[in-house]
């Protein structure tokens, strides 16, 4: 007996403007423009190993530091449903890639982000949803195998 089997439709990499990037002021973003990087893509491309952002951060004279975290925050903006909306809030959550959070448990995962939206906005009203979490973690792992 043949069973059909799910097939779950291909997920693509979004990629933003850099300017879309949490946490980027306007210098910041003029400074990776002129270096050719106007979009995520393209800093992931340039920060894709540990030696190529210490070379970013010498050729900018931005800590390594601040190009990590805008590094991992274009990885994980690459997951539809995260974007650029959603990946801050991963981050300081304590996730900093696609790979960790495909990994995660939701249940964990809803808890660090509670304690962060309790800590930081002293609310839990507006905190992403168990299912709302569940479709970044599922869809991380479908980016994954892609």
């Amino acid at each position: 007996m043949n069973h059909p089997t799910t097939k779950h439709p291909k997920i693509t990499s979004c990629y933003w403007e850099i300017s879309q990037l949490p946490g980027l002021d306007a210098d910041n973003i003029k400074l990776l423009n002129k270096c050719g990087i106007e979009n995520t893509q393209q800093l992931l491309a340039r920060g894709s190993n540990n030696a190529h952002k210490i070379a970013l951060s010498n050729q900018l004279g931005i800590n390594i530091r601040n190009i990590s975290k805008w590094v991992a925050m274009s990885d994980l903006a690459r997951v539809p449903s995260i974007g650029y909306q959603y990946c801050g809030v991963l981050l300081h959550s304590g996730v900093s890639s696609v790979n960790q959070l495909s990994h995660m448990s939701i249940q964990q995962l809803h808890k660090q982000i509670l304690r962060l939206y309790v800590g930081t906005i002293k609310s839990r009203q507006i905190c992403p949803s168990v299912d709302v979490i569940q479709t970044w973690i599922k869809q991380s792992q479908r980016l994954g195998k892609n």
